[in-house]
């Protein structure tokens, strides 16, 4: 019994080895993708000659950076807590590839067969809060101290009306499988769910950009106010570990907006996770456009706009979404 029971779980155990070892080298290729694109939209969004400069187009921009952060020296700040400074960057990244896991680039392109997959996605990523904690606290510096506590209260705030938004759609399609939510969707933009839940599509991308610290949210690490906030004390690749973490955590909102709202890998033709990874990729490069064009808001109004806007919004969805489920049946 042990024996068939051993064989018939193996197969699962390799597939899901196999694709966590394809989705870091997937997360690793995007963040030198994206660090790329961002210096090009910096470039000519604001007219920064310095991302044509380094090879072809700045082509070589991106191994540039990465071979700074590499080769600069580790280092631990007097009286900072070691254990915890150095456990932070690592709290940041380590959930992210089992976030990919639940994610269908295609039909039969996913890491782990799941009917909990928004389950297991939103709960990892509660995990970039205690590393935000992690790093403040052990960084004994107090500009990264106050960078974790504007992080921290961000990330919570946001987090509930980005859930309430989600929650939306699940009870529309009456699942938490978010292979079996992207299917229910047609191919043509009106048979995506972001035509029948325009609002919770808005609230979940504001809300998005919010928890991944993007501009104009970027307040935990407003260089003029805080030094980079948690960042300040981390050189080299501590501070390469939280960047790759917050490019990652941006393809993985922009993945499950797309599954959720833009049909998955559905197309008007051919489909397949071309058309994923297109809508994907959409979404991200519009909010580093949006990064390099707005300009910062002040603490006060990030808080007002989720508490007296986004949270009521949301609310009111989730209750008429409900209500219509019910009329219907």
């Amino acid at each position: 019994m042990n024996g068939s029971l051993l064989t018939s779980v193996a197969p699962e155990l390799l597939r899901l080895g196999i694709g966590l070892l394809a989705l870091v080298g997937f997360i690793a290729a995007n963040g030198m993708l994206l660090l790329y694109v961002e210096r090009k939209v910096a470039g000519h969004v604001q007219r920064r000659p310095g991302p044509f400069e380094v090879g072809p187009h700045g082509l070589l921009q991106a191994f540039a950076d990465a071979g700074k952060l590499v080769g600069k020296q580790l280092a631990t700040p007097a009286g900072a807590d070691g254990l915890l400074f150095w456990a932070a960057p690592l709290m940041a990244f380590m959930p992210v590839p089992l976030m990919f896991i639940a994610i269908p680039f295609g039909e039969n392109l996913f890491g782990l067969e799941t009917n909990l997959g928004l389950v297991l996605i939103l709960s990892f990523a509660g995990f970039n809060v205690l590393a935000l904690c992690l790093a403040g606290w052990g960084s004994n510096n107090k500009w990264s101290l106050l960078g974790a506590a504007r992080a921290v209260s961000q990330a919570v705030a946001y987090e509930i009306p980005l859930l309430l938004s989600v929650l939306a759609v699940a009870l529309m399609c009456g699942s938490l499988d978010l292979r079996q939510l992207a299917s229910s969707q047609g191919g043509w933009p009106w048979q995506w769910n972001v035509a029948v839940q325009p609002l919770a599509f808005f609230i979940y991308f504001v809300c998005a950009v919010a928890e991944t610290n993007r501009a104009p949210f970027d307040l935990a690490e407003a260089e003029s106010e805080l030094t980079a906030g948690v960042h300040t004390e981390y050189s080299g690749m501590g501070n390469g570990i939280f960047f790759l973490a917050e490019y990652a955590n941006m393809i993985v909102v922009g993945c499950v907006a797309t599954a959720l709202f833009l049909g998955g890998a559905q197309g008007p033709f051919a489909p397949g996770p071309w058309w994923f990874l297109a809508k994907m990729y959409l979404l991200v490069t519009l909010v580093i456009f949006m990064r390099w064009t707005y300009p910062r808001v002040r603490f006060d109004q990030l808080l007002n706009l989720n508490w007296r806007w986004l949270m009521p919004l949301a609310l009111v969805n989730l209750l008429a979404t409900a209500f219509a489920v019910k009329l219907a049946g």
